[in-house]
């Protein structure tokens, strides 16, 4: 016997299955978007950040020589010889020799300030010249060869008129300058790193110069050029 709904139950019965598929329409994922759904969003990575970097400018004596006077030691990024402190534009290292430039042969260093502060810097570089000497360093006598802190703003200069009074007391008087910076040329390529490209040669060079003596002979155990 078949059993007869009346039209009360039948809207009944089409009604519920209505909303059971609304529902399940509802609960399932739209089209395209399931996987998206299923993976979160992975974050973005973060910028690296910006290195660290200040510049500091010294006149040495050979560039050679304060070139190496720096290089290896913590928080140095890089440092080139060159020549500033004249007028002459682009420089040679013929014209610098001939004095016809004004330039003094320095260096640049580049450095990392949360690893070295520039008063440690100042400290190397003191104890890699002879202060007394106003006429040039150790053998390298004439202008280019003068020693010289080349300051960058009123904080380097601050500092390195500062870190004079020590100096003085220990040697005596001062004849470095302080000047302010200035556009730096940098050398020809053959005298970049030249104390590790020629080792040799830049062995026989400093000794015969006398600026490993001349500085131990101003600055006892404290002096350079032993890092």
């Amino acid at each position: 016997m078949i059993r007869q709904h009346s039209p009360a139950q039948r809207a009944f019965a089409l009604s519920t299955f209505v909303t059971l598929l609304l529902l399940g329409a509802a609960c399932s994922p739209a089209d395209g978007q399931a996987g998206a759904a299923a993976a979160p969003t992975k974050p973005a990575a973060a910028a690296p950040a910006a290195p660290h970097r200040a510049v500091a400018t010294f006149a040495m004596g050979c560039f050679w020589c304060a070139e190496d006077a720096f290089e290896g030691h913590t928080g140095v990024i890089s440092v080139v010889s060159g020549y500033t402190g004249g007028k002459e534009k682009d420089p040679t290292y013929e014209q610098v020799s001939a004095h016809r430039t004004g330039h003094f042969e320095a260096i640049e260093v580049t450095y990392d300030p949360t690893k070295v502060s520039y008063e440690a810097l100042l400290d190397v570089f003191w104890h890699n010249v002879d202060p007394g000497d106003g006429g040039g360093q150790f053998c390298d006598q004439g202008p280019q060869y003068r020693s010289a802190i080349f300051v960058h703003g009123d904080e380097q200069r601050r500092a390195a008129e500062a870190s004079k009074g020590p100096v003085a007391a220990k040697v005596g008087k001062v004849a470095t300058l302080i000047l302010p910076a200035s556009r730096f040329y940098p050398a020809e390529d053959y005298h970049q790193d030249f104390a590790e490209n020629n080792a040799l040669r830049y062995r026989f060079y400093s000794t015969g110069c006398g600026r490993a003596a001349r500085l131990r002979q101003v600055w006892g155990d404290a002096a350079g050029g032993q890092h």
